[in-house]
């Protein structure tokens, strides 16, 4: 994968992102933020999921889980939540959706090698997965609810999905939604009527919300139609004393709003605040 913007719209924590090429690719970002974690020292700990945060300002009481089922105990004066949105899907709704052949993240396109690929969506991910699984032999077909691909797809990524779209090398269907997933089939409703495809796996690139449930779950309050989370838009202190929230949640279900562009300067305006209740250098 490759970014939208240049790596000095990316850098954090006064750290240059040096890279070899005018748009970095997602392996280097990874690299870049995994050095700016060590030159700080931050203290991470990988595989652990926080499940309760209960107290007051000042005295956070912290429940997290690791992948072995243990569990960890935490105390903390303040609480930062930057969750970000991947983690939830936002799913189809449909009969077999839950199948073991049906992903809402796409990896790598290698295991899908000569197989039949159903690609739900039409923006950036969707795209740029159709590609890479079709330019590693698998017969890809993209559907999308919309008349056509998104204004916001990568300007480099556009032509190359067009033209296979045009040249039937990857067959679409627009303004066409699925109405059914089995085992070895996909159901699409079409403007033509319904259409039975032969399938062996599904990606459903349909895009992913925050997890609201447990920003309620703190205290924090969500405004109605958006759901964002109520904060102060200087500190992003929430409704909730000591709990700030940053990162692209600030914007709760518009995520298109916030990217690490601009949602990368709510750590100093949180620590600024931090900085002025407790004392500490930010």
């Amino acid at each position: 994968m490759v970014f939208f913007t240049t790596p000095e719209l990316l850098e954090i924590g006064d750290i240059p992102f040096n890279t070899a090429h005018f748009k970095p690719t997602r392996q280097e970002a990874l690299e870049y933020y995994r050095r700016v974690a060590e030159h700080y020292k931050l203290r991470i700990h990988q595989y652990q999921w926080v499940k309760t945060i209960t107290g007051k300002d000042g005295d956070f009481h912290v429940t997290a889980t690791d992948q072995c089922s243990g569990i960890h105990d935490y105390r903390a004066r303040k609480i930062v939540v930057a969750t970000g949105y991947y983690d939830l899907a936002n799913l189809l709704g449909v009969p077999g959706e839950d199948l073991p052949k049906v992903f809402h993240y796409f990896r790598e396109p290698h295991p899908f090698y000569d197989t039949d690929v159903l690609v739900i969506g039409g923006k950036n991910s969707a795209a740029e997965a159709s590609l890479d699984l079709w330019r590693h032999g698998a017969q890809v077909t993209l559907v999308h609810r919309h008349a056509g691909l998104h204004d916001n797809i990568k300007y480099w990524v556009r032509p190359d999905i067009e033209n296979r779209i045009k040249s039937g090398e990857i067959p679409a269907y627009f303004d066409s939604t699925v109405t059914e997933i089995g085992n070895d089939y996909v159901l699409i409703n079409t403007p033509d009527g319904p259409v039975e495809l032969k399938n062996d796996f599904v990606f459903a690139m349909t895009g992913y919300h925050p997890d609201f449930d447990f920003l309620t779950s703190v205290g924090i309050e969500l405004s109605t139609e958006q759901c964002r989370p109520v904060c102060d838009p200087v500190t992003l202190e929430s409704n909730v004393p000591g709990v700030y929230v940053g990162g692209v949640i600030v914007a709760g279900s518009r995520t298109n709003e916030i990217f690490i562009e601009n949602g990368r300067f709510h750590g100093k305006q949180i620590a600024a605040h931090l900085k002025q209740k407790l004392g500490a250098v930010a």
